[in-house]
């Protein structure tokens, strides 16, 4: 079950999170020893770094302002920690820092300890989502997207054991893959790609399924991606242990979406659960002696509405049509 605050965060939108996506550049207003400073850059870069300052100029009758310039790191450039214990040790107090310097360092140590020493930070996982879900919420995009790229080094080191963390880091990646800063939302898309490749669908999919119904469509339609690509990791065995009248009860409901995204997933979803219907045990000596009864047609019209039974018919027949005539 959501919580009322996961719920709040789904149907909220900060203003923060409302811009436009022409830049990834974002300039604040930053207060230094009484005086305003304004258009102090925070540009995203693709080379590999952490948090640089760059240099520092005098303004105002003398204040020093130090431009800070925050690249981010892909995963395979990330370098290992030269002091593990000490790191470990100031992982939570910088993560909790009114320092977004610190905070974005602090980030990326939580990263290289999910790729070099998984085990060291495990116990720590309780006490460390909270924090990093902290900054997957703040304005400033260079914490949040360091959070997000956070969130998919986690899912990818720790698996099956976030299940029962999970729910508010899939709400806030769920909400910043919806938004209009692009270099944000593709980091987003991105952790819940590597989300839905690294927990176990038997897990994922009920976490998911909720959302599919979220009153946002982009919401819907992230979410309906997501299950979409997870559904085939559970194999043959997998779907029909979960069940494909319910997996087929979902994919029906996300044709009539509003999003053409949601409606794509929802026609690669039904290809797939065509696909492991006919190839499943016993299904060819079935349908030889009653085809009546076991035919993909007559399935989905004993398992949906006329209405949506059509729909999905006439997504897999024309699917169908189009192998036919291709071979």
């Amino acid at each position: 079950m959501m919580s009322g605050n996961a719920l709040r965060d789904l149907n909220t939108l900060p203003m923060s999170e409302r811009t436009n996506d022409s830049s990834s550049k974002g300039n604040f207003t930053k207060t230094c020893n009484g005086h305003t400073i304004e258009n102090v850059d925070e540009p995203e870069k693709k080379s590999p770094a952490s948090v640089r300052i760059n240099g520092s100029e005098a303004v105002n009758g003398g204040v020093e302002v130090t431009n800070t310039e925050v690249e981010y790191i892909e995963s395979e450039n990330l370098s290992d920690l030269e002091d593990v214990d000490t790191c470990i040790e100031n992982l939570l107090p910088g993560l909790e820092s009114k320092d977004w310097v610190r905070v974005v360092e602090s980030l990326n140590n939580v990263r290289r300890l999910s790729i070099f020493h998984r085990e060291a930070m495990h116990s720590m996982l309780g006490d460390l989502i909270p924090l990093v879900v902290k900054s997957l919420k703040n304005p400033r995009s260079a914490v949040c997207k360091t959070a997000i790229m956070t969130s998919a080094d986690i899912f990818s080191a720790y698996n099956d054991d976030l299940v029962e963390f999970l729910d508010p880091l899939l709400v806030q990646l769920l909400l910043k893959s919806s938004q209009d800063k692009r270099f944000v939302c593709e980091a987003a898309e991105r952790a819940l790609e590597t989300l839905t490749t690294s927990v176990f669908p038997m897990s994922l999919l009920p976490k998911l399924q909720p959302y599919l119904k979220n009153r946002n469509p982009r919401i819907r339609a992230k979410a309906s991606t997501c299950f979409s690509r997870s559904v085939p990791r559970l194999g043959v065995e997998g779907i029909q242990e979960y069940g494909i009248d319910k997996l087929i009860q979902v994919a029906a409901s996300q044709l009539s979406d509003q999003l053409p995204e949601s409606r794509e997933a929802a026609r690669t979803l039904l290809l797939e659960l065509q696909t492991v219907y006919e190839k499943s045990p016993g299904h060819s000596t079935t349908v030889s002696e009653q085809p009546e009864i076991s035919s993909w047609e007559n399935f989905c019209q004993s398992k949906l509405s006329p209405l949506s039974a059509q729909a999905v018919l006439r997504v897999t027949n024309v699917a169908r049509e189009g192998l036919v005539i291709g071979s």
